[in-house]
């Protein structure tokens, strides 16, 4: 794999001849694999198919676990029916933080920059589940797949959007915690991303850093006095880390909160020089995950948003076109109105209503034909109309049973491409 040259020059003086050589080293090596199970949906990763390949606990996230290997994870219809997130472990480091500085039982979250939902996924697990979550992507694709990936979590208390960071503050909304994991140069990602590779520059850094300080200014108002933003990258360089959380404490008057950690994790902390502070830096080949920047954020001053929530301003904060509102022709007769299927994230939520439809629980084989949009046969005991099928007990979706056969409802831009 080939590096930029100036990224090369410029992180190797960041670093140091021990840390880089590590990270240069950790190419020739495996990727780790990691997981977080859904705690609202399984209780524990003996029920994952691959449970033979979990090797160990990722030590700083709950229900977090390395596999000795990848799996197939697409064709495991337990990853469809939201029982666990595929995750890179370093990310999951957001689950000590909230256990460690963010103590609220009610109120608002927001993750500003949210897709593809690794870590809103982990904020609703992590969070209280009163909390209203809000899951952000300005765009509009990516934040389908937000959408998709937060659905099959099957949490309720969960909004998802697809703004700007101003159009928050022109809303007035206020929240209690605020996860800022903005869009970076994404060295950290070098390993697993050969696009990053070629788009990375130092223009480009320096435009990265503009844009985060932009996203952080036009968000700060929206963040209550005493509350906590967690700034995170997925990046190396101290332009878009440590300077930009310099700057966040010196221009808004952010607090710098430290978080326990223990050696054996191996986080290396600030590497701007002369400025010793509590910042958390994940690098492949000396923390075991790929490479994150994480700061923790208290507000000290009492600046805000102010004045009447606008809900003329909420009502434009809506999600992306919802997946699953699917509608089928009616088997009767082509004069008769088209019928209303449910909505595909019904059959997914945990509160779900187990005596509105009927359910019926199919093999791994009819699973994945399911997921791949195919027909299905039930037993002639199933009832007629619409059904939940299962797959280890946990609702897949639905399908409309006519008796000769079972119309599939699967979101088409959800299915498995290939079996």
């Amino acid at each position: 794999m080939t590096l930029p040259e100036e990224f090369i020059s410029y992180t190797k003086k960041l670093f140091g001849e021990e840390l880089w050589k590590q990270y240069i080293t950790a190419f020739d090596g495996e990727v780790p694999v990691s997981i977080r199970l859904n705690p609202w949906k399984t209780d524990g990763a003996e029920q994952l198919a691959f449970s033979d390949k979990v090797e160990s606990r990722v030590p700083w996230c709950r229900n977090a676990f390395y596999l000795s290997e990848r799996p197939n994870f697409t064709l495991d219809p337990m990853l469809h029916a939201g029982a666990y997130y595929v995750q890179e472990a370093s990310s999951m480091f957001l689950d000590e933080v909230i256990r460690q500085h963010v103590d609220i039982t009610e109120g608002t979250a927001l993750d500003l920059c949210a897709a593809p939902g690794g870590k809103s996924t982990l904020l609703r697990a992590a969070l209280p589940s009163d909390v209203t979550l809000y899951c952000n992507e300005p765009d509009r694709k990516r934040a389908n797949i937000l959408l998709e990936n937060i659905q099959k979590q099957g949490h309720p208390n969960v909004v998802v959007t697809s703004r700007l960071a101003r159009d928050y503050a022109d809303a007035r909304m206020l929240f209690d915690f605020i996860l800022c994991d903005v869009p970076c140069s994404g060295e950290g990602m070098f390993r697993k991303d050969s696009g990053a590779i070629s788009e990375w520059s130092l223009r480009n850094v320096m435009h990265c850093q503009e844009l985060q300080r932009s996203i952080i200014k036009d968000i700060w108002p929206c963040l209550k006095p005493g509350a906590i933003m967690v700034y995170s990258t997925c990046t190396f360089n101290t332009h878009e880390d440590e300077e930009n959380v310099r700057w966040i404490t010196e221009e808004l008057g952010a607090e710098l909160l430290p978080v326990a950690t223990h050696e054996e994790w191996h986080i290396t902390g600030s590497l701007l020089s002369g400025w010793d502070k509590p910042v958390y830096r994940f690098i492949p080949g000396t923390t075991r995950g790929e490479g994150l920047f994480m700061a923790v954020l208290r507000k000290t001053d009492t600046t805000q948003c102010t004045g009447k929530l606008r809900t003329d301003k909420l009502d434009n904060l809506r999600a992306p076109r919802q997946t699953g509102k699917v509608k089928e022709q009616s088997h009767h007769s082509h004069k008769k109105e088209k019928e209303q299927a449910p909505a595909h994230a019904d059959a997914l939520l945990i509160n779900l209503d187990k005596d509105r439809y009927p359910m019926t629980e199919l093999s791994r084989e009819d699973a994945l034909r399911y997921l791949h949009r195919e027909a299905v046969t039930l037993p002639d005991s199933v009832p007629r109309g619409f059904v939940i099928v299962t797959y280890g007990g946990l609702p897949l979706g639905f399908v409309k049973n006519i008796g000769t056969r079972a119309n599939n409802l699967y979101p088409a831009e959800w299915r498995i491409r290939n079996l």
